[in-house]
């Protein structure tokens, strides 16, 4: 008899080996699994006085086979390519825009110069003046559109946070029930269960970055890359989207706990959410205020001199663009009456990045949105002395509470309003405020040259003058004088000035006036035809060229960027899961070894019960 069960315990024993075996070659494919081990020891043998008499085996434990330490790193290293995925192939999308010659900037930006080429060339033709403002117009359309792919991009960002979150919390809590279902005792937890949770945790934490840490008891334990519970043993912590204070069509990622609501920044959650998170703050905002700035400093210049220009009606040119104001937003919990109008005082000092604002019941501090970073701030907030800041002039109204916050965005919002201000043609300032004649008597060699306005809003700008040489080193203007003069001196009086090439000779004379209207002169046209070179950025070190061109190269660097970390990241994501598969993976070859080898153990057990049942019979036979 004792035979006979040592065979029918080492049969069972084998035949449930097999069965792992099996489970582990069927589930080769299933992601997440880990393979399974059976563990085999002898029973309990049985004494005959001072001797024992075995009884064969038993399986003392199936459990699955891990590394804690390569787990960790998958973990690790799937929550960081989850967010550099997302941030890669967002990032690239907006490079495209950027790029594409069907949708950049920098082709009809070239257009709209060319057409003012074209205009100071025939300054008096309709067609070259409807041409300059068809591409204006052109130009407007192309900053509209980039800037609604970039509003696009906003509301898919919005959207992607909904679903993350919604994903998140559902994993969450499944790992929570499993937690609870597994109890005090992980040894005991079917091995499936233990891959399932281990499954659900890998995707939760490739949507909020993070690490897992086991706790006593078998439970496991899930945070954000910052630190933020989402599971602890049986209970689970909820993420949610609320407004952004200060933009409500904007979302924040909070975590919800059972009293508070803390909102999560970008440094506090990685995974699909962290990248969508940082493609906003890091790519989509610095984009879209360096377009907004690109657009402002294109309508602020091009104004400036279309504004030192006369039209064909004979006034002085007004602005040709139209630009909305910076947007100063209050924060939602603002307890004051306080409010801000902002208007750009100094292109060369404007960077476009947007600004936050606090006041303390004292006095007002500014600080980059983005880094925290403290920015200098000059002036008192009045109209008189109003606020500046980074070339924004910033006038306050009403009273602000303590702790009251404003978000400054300079040149964000300035794409929506963009438009071209002019629709007749004939209203183009394309011809210099004022035209000079040389006396028909005089001797010298002296020849004008450089004409222009200086200040449009000189009241005299319009005021006939006269310069007359009372030797070629003396010159009196108006009756006023004598100037000393020297070869290439700058003359000007009442917002223009000129120069003179050659020698004028004495009781030569040169008379300024106001350019008629219907004038074919082209001086306006041909200074606005070269405002592309204009330094007008970084203190008047860039030009409007350079920021297309700058803005274009920093889009594209930034998502080759995004890319090469991507790629490099896949590369040790896929180090860390070959270093999990070749400790937890199921390898065919092994299996099959273990196969044959429990093959043949069972069919060996199997002979033992033939065996002892032969010894039953011939027991039975001798006795009969």
């Amino acid at each position: 008899m004792s035979v006979l069960s040592t065979g029918t315990n080492a049969l069972i024993a084998f035949q449930r080996a097999l069965a792992t075996v099996s489970h582990n070659v069927a589930n080769i494919n299933t992601e997440g699994y880990s393979r399974q081990r059976v563990s085999f020891a002898t029973t309990t043998p049985t004494a005959y006085g001072s001797d024992y008499i075995g009884n064969g085996t038993q399986i003392t434990d199936i459990a699955r086979i891990g590394d804690q330490l390569a787990t960790s790193r998958l973990l690790d290293s799937t929550g960081e390519l989850a967010r550099l995925q997302q941030l890669s192939s967002l990032s690239s999308r907006v490079d495209a825009l950027f790029s594409d010659t069907a949708t950049n900037i920098a082709g009809q930006w070239s257009s709209f110069f060319d057409a003012t080429t074209g205009l100071s060339a025939n300054a008096s033709a309709t067609a070259d003046r409807q041409n300059l403002l068809d591409n204006a117009g052109a130009l407007v359309t192309r900053f509209k559109q980039l800037g609604g792919q970039i509003d696009g991009l906003n509301t898919e960002v919005n959207n992607g946070l909904l679903s993350s979150t919604a994903e998140a919390n559902r994993l969450a809590g499944e790992i929570a029930r499993i937690n609870g279902q597994i109890g005090s005792n992980a040894a005991s937890a079917a091995p499936d269960l233990l891959d399932q949770r281990d499954q659900l945790i890998s995707q939760l934490i490739g949507h909020t970055g993070g690490t897992a840490v086991s706790q006593d008891g078998g439970a496991i334990n899930v945070y954000t890359t910052g630190g933020q519970p989402m599971v602890v043993g049986a209970t689970a912590s909820t993420l949610t989207t609320v407004a952004d204070p200060y933009q409500p069509g904007r979302l924040q990622v909070a975590l919800k706990s059972r009293a508070t609501t803390v909102t999560l920044g970008p440094s506090a959650l990685g995974g699909q959410i962290g990248g969508l998170l940082e493609f906003r703050s890091s790519m989509l905002d610095p984009t879209s205020a360096a377009l907004g700035r690109l657009a402002t400093g294109l309508a602020i210049t091009y104004n400036q001199q279309h504004a030192a220009g006369v039209d064909l009606y004979g006034n002085l040119g007004g602005d040709f663009f139209n630009l909305p104001s910076p947007t100063v937003s209050g924060n939602s919990g603002n307890t004051g009456s306080a409010s801000f109008s902002a208007s750009v005082e100094d292109l060369s000092n404007l960077d476009g990045q947007n600004l936050l604002l606090k006041f303390d019941g004292a006095q007002w501090t500014a600080s980059r949105a983005e880094t925290g970073t403290s920015v200098a701030m000059t002036g008192s907030g009045t109209s008189a002395d109003p606020f500046m800041i980074n070339g924004v002039a910033l006038q306050v109204s009403g009273t602000a509470a303590a702790s009251d916050k404003f978000l400054l965005q300079p040149t964000a919002g300035a794409i929506n309003g963009l438009s071209v201000d002019i629709t007749d043609p004939s209203r183009i300032a394309a011809a210099t405020p004022v035209s000079v004649k040389a006396d028909l008597a005089n001797l010298g060699t002296g020849q004008v040259s450089n004409l222009r306005a200086t200040d449009a809003g000189n009241p005299a700008l319009l005021t006939p003058s006269s310069i007359e040489f009372i030797d070629a080193n003396q010159y009196t203007l108006d009756g006023a004088g004598p100037f000393a003069y020297a070869a290439g001196q700058t003359i000007s009086a009442n917002g223009w000035s000129l120069t003179l090439d050659g020698a004028p000779a004495a009781g030569d004379s040169f008379s300024v006036g106001p350019t008629g209207a219907g004038s074919s002169n082209n001086g306006n046209a041909l200074i606005l035809s070269n405002l592309d070179q204009a330094k007008a950025f970084n203190g008047n070190t860039i030009t409007l060229n350079g920021a297309v061109a700058g803005l274009t190269t920093t889009v594209g660097s930034a998502a080759r960027q995004a890319s090469y970390s991507a790629d490099a990241q896949q590369i040790i994501h896929d180090s860390a899961q070959g270093a999990r598969d070749s400790v937890s993976g199921v390898n065919l070859d092994e299996e099959a070894a273990d196969m044959l080898r429990l093959q043949q153990a069972y069919q060996a057990a199997s002979q033992l019960i033939s065996t002892a049942d032969t010894m039953f019979q011939s027991i039975l036979s001798a006795i009969r």
